[in-house]
């Protein structure tokens, strides 16, 4: 589904991405781990399109279809999925409408026609009783006045709403509490298909005792020098990081 190859990119000039070869079937959960500045969050911006970034070197294809000329918007209707880790907020704007108006877009840009209403709503009723969403959540303008959890819960519904091939959550984790992680973590769950692929990006091991990644990858200095199963994860999360840059200077 998700190929990568030899992957050189830069923001300002400053170049932080160093060589990164990945390749993410349908059917899969990859985890991506590694220090801060490691080039985690760069490497899921670069995938989704974002424009501040530059893509210097490599390829990067989805379902063999070379992404390199696709604006974030076109990659989005592609299938891309991408939650940030700080979602923004958008006043006056209901959680209900923005995944409308989400939908409809992604219709319009496969030559579909909307959704109509009694579907739209069939849809967002099954898949917030699915992530335990309260119906008053949905009238909400969106993140704004959400805690942590809430955001994070509020992207999930998103991805759940949307289906996308490939769903890459950057830092999902940050600032939940248990209750709330266990919660999203079973939300993403739930949403595993073998038609669709999940990149999940974090520091920690915590959120992998919930979505258990099929591979773990080690990220450092802008390349991946390790990679394994899920047993990397608790090995990192007992000795840190140190000993693997050991390994690769070694």
């Amino acid at each position: 589904m998700l190929q990568i190859k030899d992957l050189h990119a830069s923001v300002e000039d400053k170049t932080i991405l160093r060589g990164i070869n990945l390749e993410v079937k349908a059917g899969e959960v990859h985890a991506i781990m590694g220090p801060n500045g490691s080039g985690k969050s760069t490497l899921a911006s670069v995938i989704a399109g974002k424009e501040e970034y530059e893509v210097d070197k490599g390829e990067i294809l989805l379902n063999e279809e070379d992404l390199e000329e696709l604006a974030a918007e076109e990659r989005a209707h592609k299938g891309i999925f991408l939650s940030f880790q700080y979602p923004v907020e958008i006043p006056g704007v209901s959680v209900t409408n923005f995944i409308k108006t989400a939908i409809n877009a992604t219709r319009k840009a496969k030559g579909l026609a909307d959704m109509p209403a009694k579907d739209m709503l069939k849809m967002i009723r099954e898949k917030s009783e699915m992530l335990e969403i309260d119906r008053k959540f949905l009238s909400r303008s969106l993140n704004v006045g959400f805690s942590g959890g809430e955001k994070k819960r509020n992207e999930i519904f998103q991805m759940a709403m949307l289906e996308p091939k490939l769903a890459i959550l950057d830092e999902t984790d940050s600032g939940l509490d248990i209750d709330a992680l266990r919660i999203v973590a079973n939300g993403v769950n739930k949403l595993k298909s073998k038609d669709n692929a999940v990149v999940v990006i974090t520091h920690y091991q915590r959120l992998l005792d919930y979505i258990v990644p099929d591979f773990v990858h080690v990220l450092l200095d802008g390349r991946i020098v390790k990679s394994g199963g899920p047993e990397l994860a608790h090995e990192l999360e007992e000795k840190g990081y140190d000993w693997i840059k050991e390994e690769v200077d070694a």
